[in-house]
């Protein structure tokens, strides 16, 4: 692979012109690519006006096969799906041009194969941080039972009781971030709309979130239930609901991320229909 095969660009448009229809191609694989330009083209914060970002597109003959993107350098080195012999044509690129890396998220193969480029082309030591299940839809299967309630939209003036759920995942998660009515906007959970499941009193028990539909897919995130309310089917009531909801208005692909050390997470969206596509990875550049 030659390493000018990568053409690099601080420009979002140049880059979205060349490399939109092969996101676009395949969206449940790309599902984090898609979302987050779209939250940047529609104003989200995502890149830092300070300090310019970095697009790469591997393109022969007009055809684009992979891409990658970061916005800062403090951003890891997002990728598409790589062959070995790729990802070194990319680690030789990139270290040719100086650039200092923090880590790597990817698909698994991609990101091992990326990481061990790095380490042989720079010396830094790859240290592996966290794994992450990929799910797509299938059959939509409601769990039995029901449990009793319904699903609903999450109202306006529930906006402190949802950033209190949403501030309790973040600590479950052990996410450094900081989420109140000023910041919401900026961070990950500010451009999904919210479904509860509530009880026949009308009491919320769980909720799950849902990206907007880009390329015909909607990824679900986060789904939470808090510790006193779980074991009732609540979960795997609201992320059916929002699933349903989503493929009602013409989602051709429902996809969400699990974290494999949860296998009752995961048992859970495989009872319900989603069938894994693929292995996360992340591994941080010492």
């Amino acid at each position: 692979m030659r390493p000018d095969d990568w053409y690099l660009t601080e420009d979002v448009d140049e880059f979205l012109a060349r490399a939109g229809d092969f996101l676009r191609s395949r969206p449940a694989l790309h599902t984090t690519a898609l979302t987050t330009f779209e939250k940047l083209r529609t104003g989200g914060a995502v890149a830092d006006a300070g300090e310019p970002p970095l697009f790469g597109r591997l393109e022969r003959s007009g055809e684009v096969s992979a891409v990658f993107y970061r916005f800062t350098r403090r951003n890891l080195l997002s990728v598409t799906p790589l062959d070995p012999e790729q990802a070194d044509g990319l680690a030789d690129r990139l270290a040719d041009l100086g650039h200092r890396l923090p880590g790597v998220s990817a698909e698994h193969g991609t990101a091992t194969a990326f990481a061990d480029a790095w380490q042989r082309r720079t010396g830094a030591t790859p240290a592996f941080r966290t794994a992450i299940n990929l799910y797509r839809l299938g059959t939509l299967t409601p769990p039995q039972p029901v449990p009793a309630g319904r699903g609903r939209p999450v109202g306006e003036d529930e906006h402190e009781h949802l950033m209190q759920w949403c501030r309790e995942l973040a600590k479950d998660l052990k996410e450094d971030v900081t989420i109140n009515a000023d910041t919401w906007a900026g961070t990950r959970f500010g451009e999904k709309r919210y479904t509860y499941w509530e009880t026949p009193d009308g009491t919320p028990v769980s909720m799950a979130g849902v990206n907007p539909m880009v390329a015909g897919h909607v990824r679900v995130d986060p789904v939470y239930t808090p510790a006193h309310l779980r074991g009732h089917g609540y979960a795997g009531a609201v992320t059916v609901e929002v699933g349903r909801a989503a493929l009602a208005a013409g989602a051709t692909d429902v996809v969400l991320y699990a974290d494999p050390a949860n296998p009752t997470s995961n048992a859970l969206y495989q009872r319900i229909g989603y069938r894994k596509i693929a292995d996360w990875g992340v591994y941080d550049f010492a």
